[in-house]
């Protein structure tokens, strides 16, 4: 089955999708990008997303594109397009094409927009789940702007890497307090030894996760403790329980913290019940 991206306007088969040589975005990683979730062909936490990207945009001064509802018209179509019932849609919007240069070119350019769509296994996805997964952890090293959803990511990709390479999902960046910032691609948490969830707080210049965002809703309303307080590694690997969140990766226990397992080494029942209460209510909120 083919698929297709959107580029600049059109839809084309995703092998021949390309973008100028000159692109800023390409060039000088000038630009931003959001990931929806996708829930039986809709669009998960939509509104998070679109008050994120907007802000992004506008903290790099690069135009919007087009308006909200032209937009939501062309990742739906490229959902589907793609025949996405469950999954994940990216969009990427730079400063555009111009003479390579460190400024902004003068005049101004179009933004250039790509969109792509791709199917989850979700019952893989949930396999994966039910067995919890590691993360490692890594000094902080990346740009003082972690709330700008800048498609910069090389600090991430390495700490990507150097997960995987020990056998995690996922890096844990630790700042000069010695306090766990976020993860290369995801938002994190413990179920600390008094039983409170924690999570890092958004002014604490980390990313403003959609899907934390939703999560904390999800939390409130079932009525469980919350702090939006800093921990330690030592403190995660004392935790009863840790867990990341992301559109990608939705709720996902985390069972190993550098190589030290949590409990018994098992999914707790805190990430896991909310995990099916998070799926349950994106679901429900999906456009």
């Amino acid at each position: 089955m083919s698929r297709f991206a959107y580029v600049n306007g059109r839809f084309v088969r995703h092998g021949e999708a390309a973008v100028h040589i000159e692109d800023r975005g390409y060039q000088l990683a000038d630009g931003v990008y959001e990931v929806w979730a996708v829930f039986e062909g809709r669009l998960a936490d939509a509104e998070g997303h679109f008050a994120r990207l907007w802000r992004s945009l506008d903290e790099l001064r690069i135009a919007h594109p087009m308006g909200e509802k032209a937009l939501t018209c062309v990742l739906k179509e490229a959902v589907r397009r793609n025949h996405v019932r469950d999954g994940l849609v990216y969009l990427q919007v730079t400063r555009g094409v111009a003479r390579r240069d460190h400024a902004f070119p003068n005049p101004a350019v179009p933004p250039s927009v790509v969109i792509t769509a791709k199917s989850v296994d979700r019952k893989a996805a949930e396999a994966k789940a039910a067995l919890g997964a590691s993360v490692i952890s890594l000094p902080e090293n990346r740009w003082g702007r972690c709330d700008i959803k800048s498609v910069g990511l090389l600090p991430n990709a390495l700490a990507k890497q150097a997960a995987r390479e020990r056998g995690a999902i996922e890096a844990w960046f630790v700042d000069d307090l010695g306090l766990v910032t976020e993860g290369a691609s995801s938002n994190a948490w413990i179920v600390d030894s008094e039983g409170r969830l924690r999570t890092r707080d958004t002014q604490a210049n980390i990313l403003r996760g959609v899907t934390r965002s939703t999560l904390l809703e999800v939390i409130r309303e079932a009525g469980l403790p919350i702090s939006e307080q800093p921990f330690t590694i030592a403190e995660a690997q004392s935790a009863r329980e840790a867990f990341i969140t992301g559109a990608g990766t939705l709720v996902m226990p985390i069972v190993s913290v550098d190589g030290v397992a949590l409990g018994d080494g098992k999914p707790g029942p805190v990430a896991t019940r909310l995990r099916k209460l998070y799926v349950q209510k994106a679901t429900e909120k999906a456009c």
